[in-house]
Order: structure tokens, then sequence, then C-alpha cells
């Protein structure tokens, strides 16, 4: 066991079109920026974590583009409708996936 304890932070994202991730984000999510340097990233504050969106090519450690954010919604029925069904790659009764711009998986769960 290590001699500490790790908890969330946040996550970052790397992405070819920046601004187009920060509108989706900003549009359909409806997160706002507590963060950004226009060419290099947008950071939203979430509560328990942050998730920072990175222009690819500006950091000096690159990373594997997998990546799955996961947000709770308490009606996720309500959430799919007004995000627009049509947006969405797959849908259960309790969860229901998106991609952002660049393809990360963006996974809604309906709180219980």
């Amino acid at each position: 066991m290590p001699p500490f304890e790790a908890r969330f932070a946040g996550v970052e994202l790397y992405f070819e079109d920046l601004d187009r991730a920060r509108r989706f984000y900003v549009e359909n999510l409806g997160l706002s920026i507590s963060n950004e340097e226009a060419g290099h990233h947008a950071k939203f504050d979430q509560g328990a974590g942050f998730i920072c969106l990175e222009q690819k090519g500006v950091e000096s450690y690159p990373s594997k583009d997998k990546a799955v954010l996961f947000f709770e919604v308490s009606d996720l029925k309500a959430a799919v409708h007004a995000i627009g069904k049509d947006k969405f790659v797959h849908a259960e009764d309790a969860w229901a996936v998106l991609h952002d711009p660049e393809g990360h998986n963006i996974l809604l769960l309906e709180k219980e």
C-alpha cells in the first residue's frame, strides 16, 4: 500500500481543434470555463475535479488519446432530449454515450 492516498483531481484531453471542443463542452454540457489561454487550453472546474481541454502539440509529454468522462445527471431522458438524441452513439436506461468533437467518450449516468 502506498504511503499516501490519491484522490481524483481532474482530467485533461488533447484536441486538434480546441475551439470546436470548447464550444461542445459549453453548448452541449453547459460547463463554465474557469481558466483559458487561446490556442493552448480551456479549463472547467467541476467541484470534485476539473476538465482541461488542451491543444494537441503544445504539451511536452504527450499521452494516449483514449479517455472517458463521466457526468451524473438527475434525469437522463431529459438530458438526452435536451442535447439531441441523434448526438448519442449508445443509450441504456441508466446511461448514455456521446462523443465530443475528437471522439472522446462522454458517458452520462442517471444519478441514483
